[in-house]
């Protein structure tokens, strides 16, 4: 698939950068912890709240990045597609699923949308 340069929404930036702060300001609260003698279930509970965390940021990374690069790969597929393409069904199945997909459906529905770009090439290719 063909990389997209681009910039990451600026609300989506600051939020990931808040959460990393605030994350780093956990991490040197366990080492403080740490050196403190603190109980070790205590240390225990921050190193799950840094894991979930750090989940969320990058859930909220990858949601944004592969839902974008699909959007990019539907729209693609739907304008190289004139009508008789065999595709339409398929095409028109990811569009209207899209809003309601999950990240874990995203990276397969980005594996369909990428096979479907390469027949339209092919088709095109063939056609002209």
């Amino acid at each position: 698939m063909k990389k997209e340069n681009s910039k990451l929404p600026s609300d989506l930036v600051s939020d990931i950068k808040t959460r990393l702060k605030t994350l780093s300001g956990q991490i040197t609260g366990i080492v403080k912890m740490l050196e403190e003698g603190k109980d070790f279930e205590q240390i225990n509970i921050q190193f799950k709240s840094i894991d979930k965390g750090i989940q969320k940021a990058h859930y909220l990374l990858l949601d944004e990045v592969y839902r974008k690069a699909l959007a990019i790969g539907i729209v693609r597929a739907v304008d190289s597609c004139p009508g008789n393409c065999g595709n339409e069904e398929k095409i028109e199945y990811l569009k209207k699923e899209f809003p309601n997909l999950e990240l874990s459906d995203l990276t397969n529905k980005l594996k369909e949308i990428q096979i479907i770009e390469n027949r339209l090439k092919d088709f095109n290719e063939k056609k002209d």
